[in-house]
């Protein structure tokens, strides 16, 4: 394993003009260049955070071979049929799986760079969990909001529903109605393109990730009732 000393200056560039090749013929001809400027850092940025987040207690791990998502696309049942995406990804989770919930995902391209923490499209039993404990006990879900509000983090709510869902049609509350349409429950944090060159990267992406942490307690508390049963 190698310390993460930060994406390469043509990191951004590479996957702009992967983007515009779209070409099998290109990306090959230019692999040497994908592996050391991209995927080799993004590699060592998961195993160096592993080790933080072991560090810190927050139960997320991964590792270089399982924990990156290809840079091919799956084009099977898509009418686009661009061989490659121009992003690349990551996730850390509890089990070092990409199956988990309540993970931690760190995305580099051409349109933005983010990190995020997330409980995304959970299946049902745990998404009607996550819906009847914000109607049921409001004021732990307010808490957690609140604490989070005060690390400088909002619930996304990119996907939410328009109505509420049946069975929670009584709710009135302005805040538990609109978390309570919510298909996920998410916070992400913004990232400079530049800032992906440097070691310090690490230290932003600690900072946000123990931020976010209220949500990540919240429903793994949940996400254990359910399991449980």
């Amino acid at each position: 394993m190698g310390a993460f000393a930060g994406f390469g200056e043509r990191a951004i560039p590479f996957l702009k003009a992967l983007d515009f090749h779209q070409s099998r013929e290109w990306f090959q001809e230019n692999r040497d260049l994908f592996e050391r400027e991209l995927r080799e850092p993004l590699g060592d940025l998961v195993e160096t955070l592993t080790e933080r987040f072991a560090a810190a207690g927050l139960g997320l791990r991964g590792d270089r071979k399982k924990s990156l998502f290809r840079i091919n696309r799956d084009v099977r049942f898509s009418r686009d049929k661009r061989p490659y995406n121009k992003h690349l990804s990551a996730i850390l989770s509890p089990d070092g799986s990409k199956m988990e919930q309540g993970v931690f995902f760190f995305h580099v391209g051409i349109d933005r760079c983010f990190a995020a923490v997330a409980w995304w499209q959970p299946d049902a039993a745990l998404l009607l969990a996550m819906r009847k404990a914000i109607a049921t006990k409001p004021e732990k879900f307010r808490a957690m909001a609140g604490a989070l509000r005060k690390n400088g983090l909002d619930l996304d709510t990119e996907g939410c529903l328009k109505r509420l869902p049946r069975g929670f049609e009584e709710i009135t509350d302005a805040d538990l109605a609109a978390a309570i349409r919510n298909r996920h429950f998410v916070v992400r944090h913004h990232i400079e393109p530049e800032a992906i060159q440097r070691p310090e990267l690490v230290d932003e992406l600690m900072d946000f990730t123990w931020r976010a942490r209220p949500l990540l307690d919240w429903g793994r508390a949940i996400e254990g009732k359910v399991a449980a049963k």
